[in-house]
C-alpha cells in the first residue's frame, strides 16, 4: 500500500512531469532523478524518512538472521543516502527548513552537511518506543529513533506547549506496520506536529522518500500542498 485509504491522492509512475503535475501526487520513481524536476526555491518544508545506514557486521549490532534485518535488506534500504541529494534539498527549499529521520550512524553526516557546510541551527527530536524489538544480543535496545530538524531562516513556531517537546513516547504502531506494509512507519500525529510547527496552510511540503504515505496524509489533513516520491 502507498496511501491511507481515506485519501483521494493520485499516484502515478514517473516519466517526465511538470512541476504542476507533481503537486499533490505521489510519484513512483528514482528520488535522485525526480527531484531534478522541482524548481529552485519552491519548497516550504521537507519532512522525510530516508533509508538508514546499517552496519552489517555482528560487532555493529545488525543481524541478517533477524526478521527486521531481513526485511530491510530485501527492501535495499540499508545504505543511507548520498550528500548529492542533500544538495538538491537545499536547492529546492525557499529557506532550509527540514525534518529528516535517521539512526545514530547518520547523525554526523547530517550535522556536518547542514551545520558545518550551511551554518544551520538544529534540534534533535527523539521518538522513544515503549515496546522496542528485542534486538539486544551485544548492544543496547533499539528503543528510540532520531529526527533531526535543520533550519536557516526557516519557519519554526510550535503551536502549543505539548508540540514544542523534543521527546515523544509512544508504542511502536504495529497495526499500521501490518496494514500499510512498511517496516519503519512513523506515527502520523508526530508528523503532523512537525508540519504544524514549521509551515502554514497552503504551503508546499515535500517528502522525497515516501513509504506508507504518512507525510502526504498529514499534509492533506492540515490543508497543505505536497509533493511525494516513492522509489519503485
Amino acid at each position: 500500500m502507498i496511501l491511507y485509504t481515506h485519501t483521494h491522492t493520485h499516484t502515478h509512475t514517473h516519466t517526465s512531469n511538470s512541476y504542476e503535475q507533481l503537486l499533490n501526487t505521489i510519484t513512483l520513481g528514482n528520488s535522485y532523478e525526480i527531484i531534478k524536476q522541482i524548481p529552485d526555491n519552491s519548497i516550504d518544508l521537507i519532512v522525510t524518512d530516508p533509508p538508514y545506514t546499517y552496519d552489517k557486521t555482528i560487532t555493529g549490532g545488525w543481524y541478517k538472521d533477524k526478521k527486521v534485518g531481513k526485511e530491510l535488506l530485501n527492501l535495499n534500504i540499508i545504505n543511507g543516502i548520498k550528500d548529492d541529494i542533500l544538495e538538491e534539498f537545499v536547492r529546492i527549499m525557499k529557506n532550509i527548513n527540514i525534518y529528516v529521520w535517521c539512526n545514530k550512524a547518520q547523525i554526523m553526516q547530517y550535522l556536518e552537511f547542514f551545520c558545518k557546510k550551511y551554518n544551520c541551527s538544529f534540534e534533535i527530536i527523539i521518538w522513544k518506543k515503549t515496546n522496542p524489538a528485542p534486538l539486544c544480543s551485544n548492544t543496547y535496545l533499539p528503543d528510540k529513533e532520531y529526527c533531526l530538524y535543520f533550519k536557516k531562516n526557516g519557519y519554526c513556531k510550535p503551536v502549543s506547549y505539548e508540540k514544542a517537546k523534543t521527546v515523544y513516547i509512544t508504542t511502536i504502531n504495529k497495526s499500521d506496520k501490518g496494514k500499510f506494509l512498511h517496516p519503519t512507519i512513523k506515527p502520523i500525529e508526530l508528523i503532523k506536529t512537525f508540519i504544524e510547527n514549521s509551515s502554514k496552510e497552503n504551503e508546499i511540503i515535500f517528502d522525497p522518500f515516501s513509504g506508507s504515505g504518512t507525510t502526504c496524509v498529514a499534509a492533506k489533513e492540515l490543508k497543505r500542498q505536497f509533493i511525494r516520491n516513492r522509489n519503485r
